[in-house]
């Protein structure tokens, strides 16, 4: 009989189970190798040689405040600063006292282009020697992507080199600093970062014992095309579609009011919005009532051009789209779709960058004219195999016995949480595909890799639910116990 993996335990877990859920499993043991001589921090830089890298900058500082970037720290660290060819640039921080002994690499968010500090920062209050990368550009805001014109070697470093490379990079670092290797190598990292983690672990299974992608930007280019580009067309391309922001909250309340006691709790949470049957005609403006409180009938028809999705001139749904229950607070659909004006919403910022600069590579082109269908081929020829982490085929990761964890707000305005299922059980097809067994082929691929989905948490964090738990423990203890 044909397993199913629809509605099955993964996406019920509780949120309690998060944290210890991954308590018992085989540990992944560190390969014994013998010590070598500690290099001093001071000397790295001269003593140090990593194939296409050059160490620029080699400090001690101290716990507590320093200057910018590096700000507050928890503990003494040997700073190092490097750049891989062509322009991959890396920060290392290793701390001179209460090393925990393992390395954490942390990711990005946006289209990168900035060391991570903040991350590096969390990573440093837990003991870890921690590294970062730009990517391989500078970026002049979150969503820039005039750096790639005419540079497909900086998308490629961008899509996957410049994490893999510096994650290489930084254990050599690591190991000769200490002069042993870490015992264990961690990946941590939402949005941009949670498709940074999903490309290790389909590219470069090798680097890390246990992975953390949060809200992953996995399928980039459908993405893209059939989110950031498609909301921002069903809002945009008519005038008189476009929701001004102050109504993202009347449309968050009749959403609530919908779907919130699906689960039979009333919360200001939406439990599964998969459940939830939300028709935005409902707040379609009646006769006499003021504009400001309800729904012209082709905003209406924009809620619900983002809530069902683009298709392809064949039929083929691009993204997934939306669910009910993103909409409404600061890091809500007014952020995300509406901006504070039209053409200011994140969606429409990172479409319109992408496209020009990384896409077609024409300052010129215009988004708007974007094709479903012949366009969008291109657009997955030209940079999908550079940047989509979307292969099921995990089977090396899980040979080498790492572990992968995946979280997604079900209240997320940015990232469809159907992408984050969709790509859980594609894995889950996979593996039964390669077993005559395919009723335990659920199980197998929990054995490795585990979705939680997080009901009402926005992206990557905030919401009006639970958006504060320690999946790093509960990863550590999967791995390690």
């Amino acid at each position: 009989m044909k397993a199913s993996f629809q509605q099955t335990k993964w996406v019920r877990v509780p949120l309690c189970a998060f944290f210890s859920a991954m308590a018992v499993s085989g540990a992944l043991v560190a390969t014994p190798s013998l010590a070598a001589k500690p290099i001093a921090c001071s000397d790295l830089k001269t003593k140090l040689s990593i194939a296409d890298t050059t160490i620029t900058l080699t400090e001690m500082l101290p716990a507590g405040v320093n200057p910018n970037p590096v700000g507050t720290i928890a503990a003494p660290i040997c700073r190092v600063v490097g750049v891989t060819t062509p322009a991959v640039q890396f920060e290392v921080w290793m701390p001179s006292e209460g090393w925990n002994g393992k390395f954490q690499m942390v990711g990005n968010g946006g289209t990168a282009g900035v060391i991570s500090y903040s991350a590096m920062r969390l990573a440093l209050t837990r003991g870890y020697a921690t590294a970062s990368t730009d990517t391989g550009h500078v970026s002049s805001g979150s969503f820039d992507s005039t750096w790639a014109l005419g540079r497909p070697d900086l998308i490629a470093d961008f899509g996957h080199r410049g994490t893999h490379v510096t994650t290489v990079n930084g254990k050599a670092i690591t190991r000769a600093y200490y002069g042993e290797p870490a015992k264990h190598s961690y990946y941590v990292g939402c949005s941009k970062g949670g498709q940074q983690g999903l490309m290790e672990a389909q590219r470069y299974p090798e680097d890390f014992d246990g992975l953390i992608a949060g809200d992953p930007a996995n399928n980039w280019t459908r993405f893209y095309a059939g989110s950031h580009l498609w909301y921002s067309m069903a809002t945009l391309k008519d005038p008189q579609s476009y929701i001004p922001a102050a109504k993202t909250a009347i449309l968050g309340k009749a959403t609530a009011d919908a779907c919130d006691l699906i689960d039979g709790i009333k919360d200001g949470v939406i439990d599964d919005p998969r459940k939830c049957k939300f028709d935005p005609s409902v707040l379609l403006c009646k006769a006499g009532q003021d504009p400001n409180t309800c729904f012209t009938a082709k905003q209406v028809q924009a809620v619900r051009d983002i809530q069902t999705g683009v298709r392809t001139p064949w039929g083929e749904l691009v993204h997934p789209p939306l669910v009910p229950g993103a909409e409404d607070g600061p890091g809500g659909w007014a952020a995300w779709t509406t901006g504070s004006a039209p053409f200011t919403g994140l969606h429409w910022l990172a479409a319109d960058g992408f496209f020009r600069y990384q896409v077609f590579q024409n300052p010129a082109y215009d988004p708007m004219s974007f094709n479903f269908g012949s366009d969008l081929l291109f657009s997955l020829h030209a940079v999908g195999p550079l940047l989509d982490a979307i292969d099921p085929d995990l089977r090396p990761l899980h040979r080498r016995g790492a572990k992968l964890i995946v979280y997604h707000g079900f209240s997320d305005p940015d990232i469809s949480p159907l992408n984050s299922i969709n790509y859980f059980e594609s894995v889950a097809e996979f593996m039964a595909h390669r077993s005559d067994d395919r009723e335990d082929a659920l199980e197998r691929t929990q054995d490795f890799f585990r979705l939680f989905m997080v009901p009402g948490m926005q992206h990557c964090s905030g919401g009006p639910g639970p958006n504060t738990f320690d999946m790093l423990t509960a990863l550590e203890n999967w791995v390690e116990k």
